[in-house]
């Protein structure tokens, strides 16, 4: 892929870095990444890839701009309250790269839609809030064969892994599935909503930034993925440590009763 000048100078930190370079800059502007949720995670993630130049991110939310979004959802404005989230998010990456191209989706996405959405990008980012989308779309990258980028948020902490279950790993054995992780979502009522227990703005930054460095990690091709590991961060402490994680034979996507 030729280069014009502006995008020469505009991505110049990422050509003279070794990993990336040329050939990963073209391969960061080849791709089609499916963000899902333009909030707290979204927000940053979203802006950290559309600087870096992904050719095309598709955006899925159904939720408009709040005021008590604003204190880290930082792609939205004030001038933004009352606006779909993605109609304001399509206008901050305009306003970013403007060699960005963004797909929006108005819609909720769920075990309905999710493998026919999926199916159309080479990567997926999950930054939704709830473990119903977060099953719905960790089980429809499977079955359409594309790598997950998952996290979620605490009050002062936060997670994020890799899930590439379509895959093995270095030892022949399957790697494993978000479900085999969290092999079941946790009772109704038992995790408070981010209204209900509150969020330490900043730390959204943080873990969607991480998002997107993960995603361009491995759009670009460099560096170890998250694969089998569970990210932690806590803000209290300020301590990031990692989890490892296995393939379990059960579960029912890639498991030996399938």
């Amino acid at each position: 892929m030729a280069f014009t000048s502006d995008e020469v100078e505009r991505y110049a930190r990422h050509l003279v870095l070794r990993e990336v370079g040329g050939p990963g800059q073209a391969r960061i502007q080849a791709a089609r990444v499916l963000v899902i949720g333009a909030g707290g995670l979204g927000a940053p993630l979203i802006q950290y890839l559309a600087a870096a130049g992904i050719g095309t991110i598709g955006i899925v939310d159904d939720d408009t701009v709040s005021l008590s979004n604003l204190q880290r959802q930082v792609i939205h404005g004030t001038p933004d309250i009352g606006r779909p989230k993605i109609d304001s998010a399509t206008d901050a990456v305009a306003r970013l790269n403007p060699h960005v191209r963004i797909e929006p989706h108005l819609l909720r996405i769920d075990g309905d839609n999710a493998v026919g959405l999926i199916g159309g990008y080479d990567i997926v980012a999950d930054g939704s809030d709830n473990f119903a989308t977060r099953y719905a779309v960790s089980d429809a990258c499977f079955h359409a064969r594309r790598p997950l980028v998952t996290a979620a948020l605490g009050q002062f902490d936060g997670t994020l892994t890799t899930i590439r279950a379509h895959e093995t790993g270095p030892d022949c054995r399957p790697n494993p599935t978000y479900r085999c992780l969290f092999p079941n979502p946790p009772p109704p009522g038992s995790v408070p909503t981010c209204a209900e227990a509150g969020i330490l703005g900043a730390l959204a930054g943080v873990m969607g930034s991480l998002m997107a460095m993960e995603v361009i990690r491995a759009v670009a091709d460099f560096g170890e993925p998250l694969v089998g590991r569970l990210l932690m961060v806590d803000a209290r402490s300020m301590r990031f440590e990692t989890l490892a994680y296995g393939w379990d034979e059960g579960n029912p996507l890639n498991g030996t009763a399938t």
